[in-house]
């Protein structure tokens, strides 16, 4: 039988999500965990792979066991096992060739900016003592609606067959002194986000202006794109599924 789980990770202690061989990983120690309460050898398959030191509020794994789980029950073992920065929330059931990545049709993500200095969110914001445009940097990502190909935000060397992704959400929205960027799309590329956060970053500096977006996505060269934001201000925040895998996926 075939189960998804929801489960969310600060990802500050981690190599990220997918297992390495000489470090830790958010894979790992889920992998182990349900190995042992399951008593049996699981292997899981997330809808995403996020990078070292970035966090996941909602993230969906599938898993396969013979063994009937009770959600609450299994919860409770898993969250007793874990360590504090892996929370289960959920564990139920699905069509056997239901897959977590596959058939995800839309992500979201958040990255988050104090605009300021706090000792409480070192962790998980990017803390920035500049003046930002702001209304420039939402112009910017106006245009990322306008197009497909973002091979220029993504990771130099990677295996993908396609640079294409369709975003349907790019804003930023300050509240009081934090400032968080939304990004929705069916799919991204590794280190998309981060990329595309630290361009608009450089057009809230003044050190390029919005339109110049159009020209660095045209010419498809990562050297022409901004730093990576640093990892700790980035959440994986929603994943969506069709309706046929599960209805009370929401």
């Amino acid at each position: 039988m075939r189960y998804f789980a929801e489960l969310s990770y600060l990802g500050k202690n981690y190599h990220g999500w997918q297992i390495q061989p000489n470090a830790i990983s958010v894979q790992e120690v889920v992998q182990k965990s349900l190995s042992t309460i399951l008593r049996n050898p699981i292997e899981v398959v997330a809808a995403g792979r996020t990078d070292a030191g970035v966090h996941a509020s909602q993230m969906f794994i599938h898993f396969d066991t013979e063994l009937d789980l009770d959600s609450d029950v299994y919860c409770y073992k898993m969250n007793a096992l874990l360590p504090d920065d892996i929370v289960f929330h959920r564990i139920f059931k699905v069509n056997k060739d239901a897959h977590t990545r596959f058939d995800a049709i839309k992500r979201s993500y958040e990255y988050k900016i104090l605009l300021g200095k706090s000792p409480f969110t070192t962790d998980t914001e990017w803390q920035i003592n500049h003046q930002l445009n702001i209304d420039a940097m939402n112009q910017a990502a106006k245009h990322l609606l306008d197009f497909t190909d973002f091979k220029c935000f993504s990771r130099s060397k990677t295996d993908v067959r396609t640079y294409n992704c369709d975003i349907s959400r790019a804003e930023f929205i300050l509240n009081g002194n934090q400032l968080v960027f939304h990004i929705s799309a069916d799919r991204f590329l590794r280190n998309m986000v981060r990329a595309i956060v630290g361009t608009l970053y450089a057009v809230g500096l003044g050190k390029m202006s919005p339109e110049n977006i159009k020209n660095i996505i045209n010419s498809k060269e990562r050297s022409n794109a901004g730093a990576s934001a640093p990892a700790h201000g980035l959440f994986l925040t929603e994943i969506l599924y069709p309706e046929n895998i599960k209805n009370v996926i929401k």
